[in-house]
């Protein structure tokens, strides 16, 4: 597999494993929305193949988001990057500069921590430690669900407790043979535990059991900590970055 396939094969499992719950397709760009605070769902991204003039994509996707009273949000890979100027002459401000980080999961085996368990669907008990460690409000912790209920590819959920409570979670979507990491949360009273590493490593060792090959995820590049626990991990290879 060359380097941009395996680009936009990530790029396609990590949509997948946080769906939107409306888009429209334009020339070669996905208009998605949900509502809520989180980008992801949010936003225009570019799909593989020959894509429309920027300056159409902008004009139609500044309508569409207007239309529902959203504020555009332009995703900018650096596999497709050509908005860049056009967005530039219009005024957007870049933020938030991502990397995707990537591993095969050949030889992947860590131990089991038995405070972390895994489930097929999130429990009730997750949602609400997840709400509480993100200090989200009622309408995105909704949102979240409903994006949690689009997913329509194998996934699962992690939760590591301690003392009976969930400190930390995390979810894995499996699209193509590759694991999407999501989602990853630790409470701040436990960090610099290992707990985040118990989480995801478990989620690791499912998506193997599973069949998965490899895992991809989205990581904002100066969120030390994250890049650490991932590093942890073996995601050391970055692929590209978004801003």
């Amino acid at each position: 597999m060359s380097n941009a396939e395996l680009n936009w094969r990530v790029e396609e499992a990590c949509r997948e494993g946080w769906p939107s719950a409306e888009s429209e397709v334009f020339e070669g760009w996905l208009l998605r929305r949900s509502g809520g605070r989180i980008r992801r769902t949010n936003w225009v991204n570019p799909l593989p193949g020959k894509r429309g003039e920027a300056s159409a994509v902008i004009d139609v996707a500044e309508a569409y988001y207007e239309r529902h009273r959203q504020t555009p949000i332009f995703r900018v890979p650096t596999i497709a990057g050509e908005l860049e100027s056009a967005l530039d002459r219009g005024g957007y401000v870049p933020e938030v500069e991502t990397v995707v980080l990537f591993r095969e999961l050949d030889g992947f085996a860590v131990g089991g921590d038995e405070r972390t368990a895994i489930t097929t669907e999130p429990s009730e008990a997750w949602l609400n430690a997840r709400h509480r460690m993100c200090c989200e409000s009622e309408h995105d912790r909704q949102v979240f669900r409903d994006t949690v209920g689009l997913i329509g590819s194998q996934k699962a959920f992690a939760s590591t407790r301690v003392d009976g409570e969930i400190v930390a979670v995390a979810y894995g979507v499996i699209h193509d043979r590759l694991l999407v990491l999501e989602a990853v949360e630790t409470d701040t009273r436990f960090r610099g535990k290992g707990l985040g590493f118990s989480t995801t490593s478990a989620l690791l060792n499912w998506a193997r059991q599973m069949g998965a090959e490899a895992c991809g995820l989205q990581c904002v590049a100066d969120n030390l900590p994250a890049r650490a626990l991932y590093a942890s991990l073996g995601l050391g290879q970055q692929l590209y970055r978004y801003h």
